[in-house]
């Protein structure tokens, strides 16, 4: 039985939670076919901001914007493994100055500034450490330890290297070999990372009787895409086989020479449909296997006295192209990669007779921390590029001053492999990279890149099947370019 106690008189709980690679259109209660019926509670007892985007792709740069309310150009942690400046403030340095331990279950992906610590730290050879100020209760990562130890414990036999865990699938046919549905996990539900996660955040919790601040970080839907049964049976592969792209790869490359030179590479190239269609299958289950163990986090809160005093964030480090464009993953510069869900639900203390159930302002991922900040009386630091959202949630007038359109950047260089992709486009490292402004009726994608040329915006439509033309990109010999690019909204 947990233990409560009256919190009804002191600050608020803190249960900040943020998915892995969740696409922004993947609500039930947008009208998507994937079930979130949990998601969909939360959003109606409190906001959904229906315009929300991440500020950088992928988790690392994404995370360091969600983390210190600095775009990418500011922060610089640019790419997975870039140091993340230990001079900068962040929402959890912040909390823990006014008595909260902020927690996390799961991780942060911060790479650590090497001035501050030891040359031989081991924390130094990844991208996965830890923001400071944060108190890893449950630390995951591409190794799940924890995860590993708990199963262990239940009589299972853990895979060498431990990873494994995530991939192992039942011995049944494969979807392209025939089978009915994709291939199930090994593990089951009720032993699947997600329950186990779930369960230390409850075991964490329940007994507090001050206020508590918890980050819980969950990888999924992040591929592997294995769901386990019967998550893996929910959405039938067959169904499934719709995209937004090009009749043809050429087609959609002919785009700008950034797309072509990314369609190159095989990890951002999209499978055959029949495959995309089992991996959608299973990134849909994994999302529903998400909402689930949520919906019983958020059961056991309101049955143990603790729900009307928390404070709720749900969001996603940045969406995924799934097929979209015939990409994988997160890159470029389409909303598939950066849209992503935000819902926002305070405790009683904070509500007011008059809140929106959504918003349809612009709203980033720098306005976390703000958010976070004023809901406890503090103000954010000068370094915050985004504002608190409490004011789209108290006052209409804010919505009045509010931004017109939303930021993100991509810095596409890539040193620890090798790439030469810098050279594909006649770019220096130091140029690898772009910028978008993203607007209500159109997106303008502005790549910023400092070369020996120009590009030129040529004005023949391309039609590619999509809600509107896409100029085409040439390349001219010349000088410093700015270019903007008109194109669809994806």
């Amino acid at each position: 039985m947990w233990h409560t106690g009256d919190v009804s008189s002191q600050r608020p709980n803190i249960l900040f939670i943020t998915a892995d690679q969740w696409r922004g259109d993947c609500l039930s209660l947008l009208g998507h076919r994937v079930q979130t019926p949990n998601l969909d509670a939360l959003a109606a007892e409190g906001t959904l901001f229906e315009r929300h985007f991440a500020n950088a792709v992928p988790c690392g740069p994404s995370r360091a914007s969600l983390h210190t309310g600095m775009y990418l150009q500011n922060h610089r942690s640019g790419t997975n493994g870039t140091p993340l400046d230990h001079r900068f403030d962040n929402w959890a340095l912040q909390l823990r100055s006014i008595g909260y331990t902020p927690s996390l279950f799961g991780y942060t992906d911060t790479a650590l500034d090497p001035r501050f610590v030891d040359a031989t730290d081991p924390r130094l050879r990844t991208y996965e450490g830890l923001l400071p100020g944060i108190e890893p209760i449950v630390e995951m990562g591409t190794f799940p330890d924890a995860w590993a130890a708990w199963l262990q414990e239940k009589g299972y036999a853990i895979p060498e290297p431990n990873w494994r865990l995530y991939t192992e699938k039942q011995d049944v046919p494969e979807f392209e070999a025939g089978g009915r549905f994709a291939a199930p996990l090994a593990i089951p539900k009720e032993h699947h990372d997600t329950t186990f996660m779930v369960d230390k955040v409850l075991e964490y919790v329940m007994p507090q009787s001050d206020p508590w601040c918890v980050h819980l970080s969950l990888l999924r839907p992040h591929p592997p895409w294995v769901a386990p049964f019967p998550y893996n049976e929910l959405y039938d592969p067959r169904l499934l086989s719709g995209f937004n792209r090009a009749p043809s790869l050429e087609i959609e490359a002919n785009q700008h020479p950034f797309l072509a030179a990314m369609l190159e590479k095989s990890h951002y190239r999209a499978p055959n449909d029949q495959k995309m269609a089992r991996l959608r299958a299973s990134y849909f289950g994994l999302m529903s296997e998400v909402d689930t163990q949520l919906g019983r986090l958020f059961n056991e809160l309101k049955q143990g006295r603790q729900w009307d005093n928390t404070l709720v964030i749900f969001t996603s480090d940045h969406g995924e192209q799934l097929g979209h464009h015939h990409l994988l993953g997160k890159l470029g510069y389409f909303d598939d990669s950066y849209h992503v869900p935000l819902i926002v639900r305070l405790p009683a203390s904070l509500e007011q007779d008059s809140r929106p159930n959504r918003v349809g302002a612009f709203t980033e991922h720098v306005d976390i921390m703000p958010t976070l900040l004023e809901a406890v009386g503090l103000t954010a630091p000068v370094q915050c590029d985004g504002k608190s959202l409490l004011g789209l949630l108290h006052d209409k007038a804010s919505s009045a001053n509010w931004r017109n359109e939303a930021h993100w950047e991509y810095d596409f260089r890539d040193v620890a492999s090798g790439s030469d992709l810098d050279l594909a486009l006649n770019l220096t490292l130091h140029q690898c990279s772009l910028n978008v402004v993203r607007e209500t009726d159109l997106s303008t994608y502005t790549l910023r890149a400092y070369r020996r040329y120009s590009l030129i915006l040529q004005r023949t439509p391309m039609k590619c099947g999509m809600s509107r033309d896409i100029p085409i990109i040439r390349s001219d010999a010349r000088i410093r370019a700015e270019v903007t690019v008109l194109a669809n909204e994806s």
